[in-house]
C-alpha cells in the first residue's frame, strides 16, 4: 500500500489545529476551557521570564484570548487538576498523567544515586539535610526553599543543601509542588497534593512506554520516531522505534509522506485515521497573532523550518551583540504562515508595550492591512498585559523601509 502523501498546506493546516491555532476564538473562555484546552496541548511549558508575558499565560492566551490567568492558578494550586513536572522542561500537566510520570521518578531516583555530584551538592551531611527537609514537611507542610537557613548557600544555580534535597524528593516523587508563590516553588508531601488515584495507580513500563508514544501522536497528528520520543521526555527514540514498528504491524498508525515548506517530501507516522483528520481539520484564523518564544507550535526549531520555512531561535541566551534580533522576539502567525517576527517589551509600570523591533521573513511585504493586523494583535496583547499604550511608530518606520 502506497504512503498517503499530504501537501505542505494540509500539512501546515492539520498541525496548527492540533496545537490549538485554528478555529475561531471563543468570546468566553472559563477555566473548564483552560483545562480543555491544556489536556488538548498536553501540557504547559513554565518559564520565568517575564519581559511581555510569562509563558505559560502566553501559550493559553494566543490560542483564546479570553483566557484568565486565575483560572490556570486554580486549577493547579485549588483544584488539582494539574500537576508540576518535567516534559523537555518544567510544565503544567493534566493530573490523569500523572501515573505515568511514576517512570520518570524511578529514573531520575537510579540516575541521581549513581551520580556522586549529587551527593556534593549536598555538602558532607546529605541524610542529615533529606531528614530534617523531610520532617519539617511532614511537621509545617508546605515550604519555600527560603524557609530554610542554608538557603542560596551551595554553588549549583545557588541552591543550598536544602533546596537541593527539596529538588531531589521532587524530581524522585516522594515531594510535589504544591503552588508558585511569585513563580517561587512551594513544596509539600506528594500525598497531600496528588489524589490518591492518581498518586497510587501503578501503570506498567509498557503500559507507559505505549501510553506516551500514542498520547504524542495524537497531539502532533503526524510526527517521527524521534518526535514522538522528543514530545513528553519519557521515552527514548529506541522505545519509539519499536513501538512505531509495533503499531504499523496492528495498523493502529500509518507511514505518511510529508511535504516541507521547501518541496522536499519526509516520511513519518500518523493515526490511523488521518484521513479523518485531514478532513476535519478547521482553517487557521486570518486575524495575526503572536506567539510565546516558548510556544509548543515552535518549539522544535527543526520541524519548524521543515513544515513552515520559518528559522526561529530563541535569543534569551545568546549574548547581547551576537543577538540577530532581540532579546524576547516572538513569532508573528498570519492564517498557516509565520510572517515575521517582534522584539517587545512590556513596560508595566508605564502601561507601555514597546515594540523594539519588527522585521517581515522573505517575501513578505508591510501593506497596509498587514500593518493594521499586527497593530491589532499588539493592541491585544497589550490590553492583557496591562500595557495597553502600543509603542510601534519607530519600528513600523523601519520595517517599512525595508
Amino acid at each position: 500500500m502506497s504512503k498517503l502523501e499530504i501537501r505542505n498546506t494540509d500539512a501546515r493546516r492539520l498541525f496548527l489545529d492540533h496545537h490549538a491555532l485554528t478555529g475561531e476564538s471563543a468570546a468566553r473562555h472559563e477555566a473548564p476551557e483552560t483545562l480543555a484546552l491544556v489536556r488538548r496541548l498536553g501540557f504547559i511549558q513554565l518559564d520565568s521570564v517575564n519581559a511581555v508575558e510569562r509563558a505559560h499565560h502566553m501559550i493559553l492566551f494566543s490560542r483564546a484570548p479570553a483566557y484568565c490567568r486565575e483560572h490556570l492558578h486554580s486549577l493547579h494550586h485549588e483544584e488539582a487538576s494539574l500537576f508540576e513536572h518535567w516534559t523537555h522542561d518544567a510544565s503544567l500537566i493534566p493530573m490523569e498523567f500523572y501515573p505515568y510520570w511514576r517512570h520518570r521518578f524511578r529514573a531520575a531516583r537510579a540516575k541521581i544515586e549513581e551520580n556522586p555530584r549529587w551527593q556534593e551538592r549536598f555538602g558532607p551531611e546529605g541524610e542529615k539535610v533529606l531528614r530534617n527537609v523531610r520532617r519539617r514537611l511532614r511537621r509545617e507542610g508546605a515550604l519555600m526553599a527560603r524557609d530554610f537557613e542554608d538557603k542560596g548557600a551551595g554553588g549549583w544555580w545557588g541552591w543550598g543543601p536544602s533546596k537541593t534535597a527539596l529538588e531531589l524528593l521532587w524530581r524522585t516523587g516522594e515531594v510535589a509542588i504544591a503552588r508558585r508563590e511569585g513563580f517561587e516553588k512551594v513544596y509539600d508531601l506528594a500525598e497531600r497534593v496528588i489524589p490518591d488515584e492518581h498518586r497510587l495507580a501503578r501503570p506498567s513500563e509498557s503500559a507507559m512506554k505505549d501510553w506516551a508514544c500514542r498520547a504524542a501522536l495524537d497531539r502532533l497528528g503526524f510526527a517521527t520516531a524521534q518526535e514522538i520520543a522528543a514530545f513528553w521526555h519519557l521515552v527514548s527514540i529506541a522505545d519509539a522505534k519499536t513501538w512505531t514498528a509495533k503499531a504499523l504491524k496492528r495498523k493502529e498508525i500509518a507511514e505518511v509522506s510529508v511535504e516541507g515548506a521547501d518541496g522536499s517530501w519526509k516520511t513519518a507516522f500518523a493515526p490511523a485515521d488521518i484521513e479523518t483528520r485531514l478532513a476535519v481539520a478547521e482553517e487557521p484564523p486570518a486575524p495575526l497573532r503572536l506567539l510565546s518564544p516558548f510556544d509548543p507550535a515552535i518549539r522544535d526549531r527543526k520541524r519548524a523550518m521543515r513544515l513552515f520555512g520559518f528559522d526561529y531561535r530563541i535569543e534569551i541566551f545568546v549574548p547581547e551583540k551576537k543577538r540577530k534580533y532581540g532579546y524576547y522576539v516572538l513569532p508573528l502567525l498570519e492564517g498557516d504562515r509565520f510572517v515575521g517576527r517582534a522584539d517587545l517589551k512590556a513596560h508595566r509600570a508605564e502601561g507601555r508595550l514597546e515594540v523594539k523591533g519588527l522585521w517581515l521573513e522573505p517575501g513578505m511585504k508591510l501593506t497596509k492591512s498587514r500593518e493594521k493586523n499586527i497593530l491589532a494583535a499588539l493592541e491585544t496583547l497589550g490590553r492583557f498585559t496591562e500595557t495597553p499604550e502600543i509603542d510601534a511608530a519607530a519600528a513600523l518606520r523601519r520595517a517599512r523601509a525595508g
